[in-house]
């Protein structure tokens, strides 16, 4: 059974639940700013690891001290789905352990 798109009201609903995550274009998106090129790296790093375990993959930004993900469901046109938002909530978690902010 195909992946249905959320509301523009459940969006909004759920972005109060991730603080720092904004949605536009159809796609959720957050931008972490790190101490270094390798904190980075090992951010990146991890939520690839999530992302193959979800089954589900963002856009991924790798800049000096920055990571920057943007996620749509491509299944559901991409647009935003329960999936993107159970990946950032996965990101959210471990980002803090990686220094992320």
């Amino acid at each position: 059974m195909p992946t249905q798109p959320l509301s523009q009201k459940e969006i909004e609903d759920r972005l109060r639940e991730l603080p720092g995550w904004s949605a536009g274009d159809d796609r959720l998106t957050r931008s972490y700013r790190l101490a270094d090129h390798f904190a980075a790296t090992a951010l990146v790093v991890h939520v690839a690891q999530i992302q193959q375990e979800l089954g589900h993959h963002s856009d991924l930004t790798l800049g000096y001290d920055t990571v920057l993900l943007s996620v749509s469901t491509h299944s559901a046109g991409g647009l935003v789905t329960e999936k993107d938002f159970a990946l950032a909530e996965r990101v959210e978690r471990i980002a803090p352990g990686h220094g992320a902010h």
